[in-house]
């Protein structure tokens, strides 16, 4: 079978365009020659597209812990490796022990056409794991894919995204859970959601994130007491209900680390709104590992007022932090969390406050909170989760 592609024919499921039957792009230019399929190891490769988007949130983070974990429990015999569209600068997708990334002669814009076309093209390897729902149409004979839907959001928050992305992640998911090996999800929230959302004809593994908590040390001017927030800057992140939360805090400081993303929210311009006074607010941006840890250590909590999550991977480092958490009632999120931190309503500012409040005036209250959080996140592990992940593919081929 043949696919007309710009000019070019594609061989569903085979080669690169504009390159030798046979041979992939490689990573700074070069080529880099495969032996014939039947004759060398097995290969499992990992979309890491998401590492170089513009901002790769939660997702972005997610593929670059499972991505070494993938490398780090391969079963004897298989490979891992990585791969990704073409962009002018790859480096934010290397990571200390995968090959690669291996560079697709596509810029990401045509991928992601080709793909949401329905054209089978395959980008390598024996079994491919898309860590989003940004992944090939379906996996050639004799061959595997698995794919992560991080949530459900595209249908019950559909407000809290692009019109565009909507139709995207929805046209995707809906068809990776038709045509992919398997779906993983983190949650068992989530797979009741997308039970009910979407037919699902194959299977489900609810797949756990793990946890590693951010290292290094920086010199950051920081206050005393302060209440943190880590991701995204984004509508569904609930950054209008903590304002009004803080606001209502005496002497209380809310620190923000993350970048902003869609939808326009402006942290200073909320507080200005809503009664924050500007020295009460330092919004820091993206930040590093170190910067992050370090602001992490010095927290006094952690809010996590999100409407929507599939997972809540910045509450699980928190906890393996020892920084007491105050969560939303969002199902992964209670799920994650089991009773190590505090639960408010969606929505609600005055039970927020009152919950950061508790945590704030009590010393006793916010050291049961560290204990009880660093003992639920020892249950998560990269490793486990990558061991999950391969038996999707080892399953099918054993």
């Amino acid at each position: 079978m043949w696919t007309r592609l710009r000019g070019e024919r594609v061989e569903a499921g085979g080669d690169v365009p504009g390159t030798p039957p046979g041979h992939d792009y490689h990573r700074g230019g070069g080529i880099r020659r495969h032996v014939p399929h039947n004759s060398r190891v097995p290969e499992l490769v990992v979309l890491a597209e998401q590492l170089l988007a513009p901002v790769p949130g939660g997702t972005g983070r997610y593929t670059a812990e499972l991505l070494p974990a993938l490398a780090k429990t391969a079963p004897p015999g298989w490979t891992v490796s990585s791969v990704v569209a073409r962009h002018a600068d790859v480096s934010a997708a290397q990571l200390d022990g995968v090959e690669g990334p291996r560079v697709l002669r596509l810029p990401p814009r045509a991928l992601i056409g080709v793909w949401q076309l329905g054209i089978p093209w395959w980008p390598g390897g024996d079994a491919v794991h898309a860590p989003t729902p940004f992944a090939p149409p379906r996996a050639p004979a004799g061959r595997t894919l698995s794919v992560t839907v991080h949530d459900t959001v595209p249908w019950t928050h559909p407000e809290t995204l692009t019109a565009r992305g909507v139709s995207w992640h929805r046209s995707m998911i809906t068809r990776a859970a038709r045509r992919a090996t398997g779906l993983v999800v983190p949650t068992r929230a989530v797979a009741d959601e997308l039970a009910v959302l979407v037919d699902l004809d194959v299977p489900v593994r609810v797949i756990p994130h793990g946890v590693r908590v951010p290292a290094g040390s920086a010199e950051l001017d920081l206050p005393s007491r302060y209440v943190l927030a880590v991701g995204t800057i984004e509508p569904r992140k609930g950054i209008d209900v903590l304002v009004d939360a803080v606001a209502a805090l005496e002497d209380t400081v809310l620190v923000i680390a993350g970048q902003p993303g869609w939808g326009g929210v402006d942290p200073a311009l909320l507080a200005a709104e809503r009664g924050l006074p500007p020295e009460r607010l330092r919004v820091l941006g993206k930040v590093p590992d170190a910067e992050l840890a370090t602001v992490l250590r010095r927290a006094s909590v952690l809010a996590v007022p999100s409407l929507a999550e599939g997972f809540g991977l910045g509450l699980l480092e928190a906890m393996a932090a020892g920084v007491p958490v105050v969560h939303t009632d969002v199902p992964a999120l209670v799920e994650v969390a089991a009773g190590a931190g505090l639960t408010v309503p969606r929505g609600d500012a005055a039970a927020l406050a009152k919950a950061l409040r508790e945590v704030l005036g009590s010393p006793e209250r916010a050291a049961e909170l560290t204990r009880s959080g660093r003992e639920r996140a020892k249950s998560f592990t990269w490793r486990r989760a990558a061991e999950a992940v391969w038996s999707i593919h080892r399953r099918t081929r054993d």
